[in-house]
């Protein structure tokens, strides 16, 4: 039964939902909060309060309106630095225009990216195509969110070459800008260049050592690798970071499988089930484990993992 937690503050009585609360309210799936938390646009949490389900809304909306979450991420950025909103998302209208976020405020309509871009430079060049190293922070920052902008945009219309040169050169720009490096690496690993993509994971993890998906992705290119015990760290590190990240448990409890450690993996399974129960691996999961229980008996570890 999905439950509310309320807590009193400064004479307020104030409704806090957990996680199941609102992807209950707002209809949305796990993993597109989850994409949602990877993107930076929201923090891992579980519990929300008001203006979280309306923030959480609004990028609901935004990805019914097909704009991806690194488009709408870039978009918030680009508005944080040309308005100085610390949330654009609940302090001004949202709205897709083309393939871009724009931003209603003040009675007008802004397109954060281009706006700052054209004030700063009295021609528009292609991001990758700018050479000059003489800017302020903010000019740097705009170029980076156009930057980026324009790479997301290069890899949804499979350009996979030019949103390549784009990362690259966002990464010579800002060698600490972790979404790069993950997106960068991302598309060596689909191309099978896994000791290139260990580099940028690695690259984003000592960037962002909080951000659990690139320990989630370092984990998978080193269990392609055949490196499982780095790849069980990697993942045991994602955990440690949001403990409630399904896919995590999932390939850990895969990778122990495969290092014999079946009493570590049902732990894992069991985790996964309880988290996401109906999803697309679910079935895999529940079988997996049903072999496990089968082969080494380990009822009493399989009923505290699932809390049956």
């Amino acid at each position: 039964m999905v439950q509310k937690r309320r807590y009193v503050c400064e004479h307020q009585t104030v409704t806090r939902y957990n996680r199941q609360d609102v992807l209950r309210i707002l209809r949305i799936h796990t993993r597109q909060l989850q994409a949602w938390e990877r993107a930076g646009l929201v923090a891992f949490s579980e519990e929300y309060g008001f203006e979280d389900l309306v923030q959480l809304r609004k990028l609901r909306d935004l990805s019914a309106a097909r704009l991806s979450a690194a488009s709408i991420r870039a978009g918030v950025s680009a508005m944080q630095a040309v308005s100085g909103m610390t949330n654009p998302l609940l302090e001004a209208g949202a709205a897709r225009r083309g393939s871009r976020l724009v931003f209603r405020h003040s009675g007008s309509v802004m397109e954060p990216i281009a706006r700052q871009f054209v004030f700063d430079f009295e021609a528009r060049e292609h991001p990758a195509n700018v050479k000059s190293f003489r800017q302020s922070p903010a000019q740097k920052n705009t170029w980076i969110s156009e930057a980026f902008m324009e790479a997301v945009h290069c890899e949804e219309a499979a350009k996979v070459r030019e949103a390549m040169a784009l990362y690259e050169n966002i990464l010579e720009r800002e060698p600490k800008h972790a979404a790069s490096a993950i997106n960068l690496g991302t598309i060596l690993y689909n191309q099978g260049e896994f000791l290139r993509a260990e580099q940028l994971y690695r690259r984003a993890v000592e960037s962002d050592p909080n951000y659990a998906l690139a320990f989630f992705d370092l984990g998978n290119v080193l269990d392609e690798l055949q490196r499982l015990p780095e790849a069980v760290e990697a993942y045991q590190t994602a955990i440690r970071l949001a403990p409630k990240y399904a896919d995590a448990h999932y390939n850990l409890a895969l990778a122990w499988e495969r290092l014999d450690e079946r009493r570590k993996a049902l732990r894992h399974w069991g985790i996964y089930l309880k988290l996401d129960p109906t999803g697309p691996w679910a079935s895999h999961a529940r079988e997996q484990a049903k072999k496990i229980l089968t082969r080494e008996k380990l009822a009493i570890v399989w009923r505290k993992a699932t809390g049956h």
